[in-house]
């Protein structure tokens, strides 16, 4: 049985409703990105920059690597996402740029896995965010294009899912990453990510049948802006740190108090300002009229710039910490029961956010994820971070279905590449700010006192997590809207 839906757009597309298979076929594409990115950002990145500089300036090199990379990521993935709105070609709006961006990934990986020096890491590492967000930026539309609005929980859900399936394969990435062969773990991502893109190309999707009447030029223009103002406004903030620090001189516990407080306003003020002020340059005057979306991005942000951070720091933290013997290996196995409990909790939020109200999941999300984040502060061996680690999985998997789901809703249906591609300020910007500042932040404290640094920054995204719940407060529901009584 179909419906009509969407019949001001000009795709002129009809929603069926979807079966078991189409919730497969529509997102198994995340599965193949997922082996890239859970392998590269806290298993194999890592151990390559060790290689490459000195050992007290690893965390700070590492989050400038991820820094500039993920700046690209903010720039192209709305720009594709963009464009894909706008296509006319046969093959559909979204397909075309999912083909061209994951051949293009594959050369780029194996860029990454020749590199003989840092600078050559560098400059792999932004081709390969060049690629990956030009079919990232287009695939995201996949979901609103296809899925009708009632079963995009259920759709939400098994997105998740794929995104985290391939942290069951990490221990083995690890294993061979701590054996020196890394090489052989950048094949071992490269062959999902091309299998999965030609099933991706199987999907049906009907061309766009008139070209949009908006001027592309503006849109664009507003996605420089919005790149350069998130760039400006996380720098500001970054260096703000450094100034407290010289500034501050009356004696080393005072400093350190004051640095680690200026970090915690530099992280939350960079991406509470600097979302918000490039967001509304992306959208220009759609932010009056939605601008419940506008601030899902800064909650979206908050908790990925925790999470993401927390993520792509836990093999220095447990090298330097927890004092294991093999990191790579003792990492993968945190991410494979973080992804494991993170699943788990993502099947459960796609039944959930269908039925209960989608900002009090993401609230219950934020304070559950600080609570874990915490308890990793104390963290003496893996099992203990282990268990820290499925606290933090539980509220991140209810937070992925759940958050996406609300997106969803607070997105205009005819511009849905645009807006969420706009939404990746909260993706790549969870990065940018996250590693950004807490990569110096870290070392800075490290130098005083070895393995305090990853305590500071880590209680600092424990209050990201509470503060994204905060941010909720200003979003309305579309649903709760519709269901509320008039007068």
């Amino acid at each position: 049985m179909a419906e009509l839906a969407d019949t001001t757009s000009p795709v002129a597309r009809v929603a069926r409703r979807l079966r078991g298979l189409d919730y497969v076929t529509i997102n198994l594409y995340w599965l193949g990105m997922g082996f890239v990115a859970v392998s590269l950002t806290p298993v194999i990145l890592p151990h390559l920059v060790q290689q490459f500089v000195p050992e007290a300036l690893k965390n700070t090199y590492y989050g400038g690597l991820r820094s500039a990379g993920l700046i690209v990521a903010i720039l192209i993935q709305p720009l594709a996402g963009t464009l894909s709105d706008r296509s006319m070609l046969r093959w559909g709006r979204r397909r075309p740029f999912i083909f061209a961006g994951t051949l293009l990934d594959i050369m780029f990986l194996a860029l990454v896995a020749a590199s003989g020096s840092f600078w050559m890491l560098l400059t792999a590492v932004l081709l390969l965010q060049f690629s990956s967000n030009t079919a990232h930026g287009a695939y995201q539309g996949l979901i609103p294009d296809l899925v009708p609005e009632d079963q995009r929980g259920k759709a939400s859900a098994v997105m998740a899912v794929m995104q985290l399936l391939p942290v069951l394969f990490l221990p083995g990435i690890g294993t061979l990453v701590d054996q020196g062969r890394a090489k052989l773990a950048m094949v071992a991502v490269m062959i999902p990510l091309f299998i999965t893109m030609l099933t991706t190309m199987t999907v049906r999707e009907e061309p766009l049948r008139e070209s949009p009447h908006t001027p592309l030029k503006p849109q664009v223009t507003r996605i420089g802006l919005l790149t350069l103002i998130f760039v400006v406004s996380t720098t500001v903030f970054g260096g703000l740190v450094g100034l407290v620090g010289v500034l501050v001189g009356a004696g080393p516990g005072l400093r350190l108090l004051a640095v680690g407080l200026a970090g915690l306003v530099a992280i939350s003020g960079a991406i509470v300002v600097g979302v918000w002020l490039s967001a509304r340059v992306g959208i220009g005057e759609g932010v009056h009229r939605y601008p419940s979306f506008v601030w899902w991005v800064v909650n979206r942000l908050l908790f990925f710039a925790a999470v993401g951070s927390i993520q792509g720091f836990a093999r220095f933290f447990l090298e330097d910490m927890v004092k294991v013997p093999n990191p790579g290996q003792a990492t993968a196995v945190l991410m494979a029961v973080v992804g494991v409990f993170t699943g788990v909790a993502a099947v459960a939020g796609g039944f959930l956010a269908d039925r209960l109200s989608r900002k009090r999941l993401l609230m219950m999300a934020g304070v559950l994820a600080g609570a874990g984040t915490f308890l990793l502060l104390v963290a003496t061996d893996l099992s203990v971070a282990c268990v820290s680690g499925s606290v933090i999985g539980v509220a991140t998997g209810l937070f992925l279905t759940t958050n996406w789901a609300l997106g969803t809703e607070l997105v205009p249906p005819d511009q849905a590449g645009r807006y969420l591609g706009i939404s990746n300020l909260a993706g790549a910007g969870a990065g940018v700010v996250g590693a950004g500042i807490g990569g110096p932040l870290a070392d800075f404290f490290n130098m005083s006192s070895p393995g305090v640094g990853y305590l500071v920054v880590f209680a600092i995204y424990g209050v990201c997590f509470l503060l994204s719940a905060l941010t909720l407060l200003k979003v309305e529901e579309p649903r709760a809207a519709a269901s509320a009584p008039l007068g």
